[in-house]
């Protein structure tokens, strides 16, 4: 009998070109198999506006749920993904 797995919170990740610490973060999820959306801000003005009104300047910007996240906070991505 398995455990049955609580579903994974919602999680985008905004990035931009050229951005080495956005290939890490896209790295980290994908090698703990976390499904994520990613959102490139050059290319979406309005995501880039919503990342800048949550305190973000740079990116990576991580959104959990609804919690967000500047930068690659690993730390921080873990405690509210309950990894």
């Amino acid at each position: 009998m398995s455990e049955a797995k609580k579903p994974q919170k919602r999680v985008v990740l905004f990035t931009g070109p050229g951005c080495h610490w956005c290939v890490k973060a896209k790295n980290y999820f994908r090698a703990k198999g976390i499904r994520f959306k990613e959102i490139d801000i050059s290319r979406d003005k309005k995501a880039a506006l919503d990342c800048e009104r949550h305190g973000c300047r740079g990116v990576p910007v991580v959104l959990i749920g609804s919690r967000w996240i500047c930068g690659f906070d690993q730390a921080k991505i873990n405690k509210e993904l309950g990894i």
